[in-house]
């Protein structure tokens, strides 16, 4: 079997990689070895699995974000300026964050090592607890990713699967490391609530190590086989109720409640968060949709109370595509959406 030239570009990419990734001194060394093997491989048959196999490895190994940290703003004024601006109301949760953001400060200024708490955003659906996370990762400079736990109903999910068995690939911890190439960055597991019933208990295991700061400080992706210091990631996981959490994982939570919004807020945010950017979405400019002040009670209520923002934000998102269409067809400059013609521009 011929070597193909690329394969030694790609062994020799790798040990750029490899020389700028500082890893851990004993991964460096048996990674090292895994790249003279890999070249020794090469020229003895050109490709085989096993060949496929420790160059996948070393890929993602090379690829993590070891020692690379983004640098956080801890800033009250900016971390409160960015809340606002995202979100209206909320003044409680807002309040919480920024004692957390003033003890994470406090601790750095004496030079002590600081561990990010995790949190439990709970609320009922469309209460914005993935927004605020995203909001949280904005106003402190930190990179964000997400992992959806709805419906996971393998532990594997999380913890990697080991290289001895076919189909081995590492974690969502560990890929989404790798995405956003920072090893403190925000993540959201988001409603832990929803996993399945026949892996719950080993799911629920994996959390207790991953929320635990005892534990997550060497944090074992079995693809990964080495420990990764997860100690400052800032985990937020989310869900609707806590019956379907383990008191274990709760117990290393801070819970955060998400309250319903009344009739008043979702106007508030309707007509001064929802409406403008749905307006941008659209391609209209302010002046093209005026709604009357007593048009948003019936837009804001149009099919029964709804706790969360959703419901209004379709239909918003309804009227703006209505209107973007009788614009295009010239059917209309500019709308104003008064109590005689609001039925007209409802979804349907």
């Amino acid at each position: 079997m011929s070597t193909s030239p690329a394969q030694f570009e790609d062994i020799r990419l790798l040990e750029e990689k490899l020389t700028s990734s500082q890893l851990p001194p004993d991964l460096y060394q048996k990674s090292k070895a895994m790249v003279d093997r890999l070249t020794r491989l090469a020229r003895a048959q050109g490709f085989s699995q096993e060949y496929d196999s420790v160059s996948r490895y070393l890929d993602w190994i090379v690829n993590l974000p070891w020692n690379k940290k983004s640098q956080d703003i801890l800033s009250l004024e900016h971390v409160k300026k960015i809340l606002d601006k995202n979100h209206f109301g909320l003044e409680t949760l807002k309040e919480r964050i920024l004692e957390y953001i003033s003890i994470e400060s406090l601790k750095r200024s004496r030079g002590e090592k600081t561990r990010a708490p995790a949190l439990l955003l709970l609320g009922l659906v469309g209460t914005g607890k993935t927004t605020m996370a995203i909001s949280i990762a904005e106003a402190i400079s930190r990179k964000f990713g997400r992992i959806p736990m709805g419906g996971m109903g393998d532990a594997l999910q999380l913890r990697g699967k080991s290289r001895a068995y076919p189909g081995a690939e590492p974690g969502q911890v560990i890929k989404v490391l790798r995405r956003v190439q920072t090893n403190n960055p925000v993540i959201i597991l988001d409603e832990i609530d929803r996993v399945t019933d026949d892996s719950k208990s080993d799911i629920m295991g994996v959390l207790v190590e991953l929320l635990d700061p005892e534990q997550n400080s060497k944090f074992l992706d079995q693809f990964i086989d080495y420990p990764f210091d997860l100690s400052d990631v800032l985990f937020i996981t989310t869900a609707n109720n806590i019956q379907g959490i383990a008191t274990a994982v709760l117990d290393r939570l801070e819970i955060l409640e998400m309250p319903s919004y009344t009739d008043e807020q979702k106007i508030t945010i309707g007509r001064n968060y929802l409406l403008p950017r749905a307006l941008w979405a659209s391609g209209l400019g302010q002046k093209d949709l005026i709604i009357n002040e007593e048009v948003w009670g019936k837009i804001v209520r149009p099919l029964g109370f709804d706790a969360g923002m959703r419901t209004l934000d379709r239909t918003i998102n309804g009227i703006c595509r209505k209107v973007a269409k009788a614009k295009l067809e010239q059917k209309s400059q500019n709308v104003i959406i008064s109590e005689q013609n609001y039925k007209k521009y409802l979804p349907d």
